[in-house]
């Protein structure tokens, strides 16, 4: 191996890297733009707002559930003459 072999290495790593990264960086601009040009059709757009509607209406029905669950304990706690426990904090 010749004593030049390391510092020739270096300078056609550094050609390598001065002529690819913008090559890549070009590259990768134009795959971005690609993706941003192409649009959700609107019957995608449909279904997930009524999906939407659709899981927004079973939150309001799963409260209405616990409320009347919490109701119901407290009524039987009422009628038991015990306290009733206070049910696990809610996380968000």
């Amino acid at each position: 191996m010749s004593p030049f072999a390391v510092p020739i290495a270096f300078f056609v790593m550094c050609g390598v890297v001065c002529i690819g990264l913008p090559l890549a960086r070009a590259f990768a601009r134009r795959m971005d733009r690609r993706s941003v040009g192409s649009a959700v059709p609107p019957e995608v757009m449909q279904r997930l707002e009524h999906m939407e509607q659709a899981i927004d209406s079973i939150a309001v029905e799963v409260e209405r559930i616990s409320e009347g669950q919490r109701f119901t304990t407290r009524l039987l706690s009422e009628r038991s003459g015990t306290p009733p426990s206070e049910p696990p904090a809610r996380q968000p």
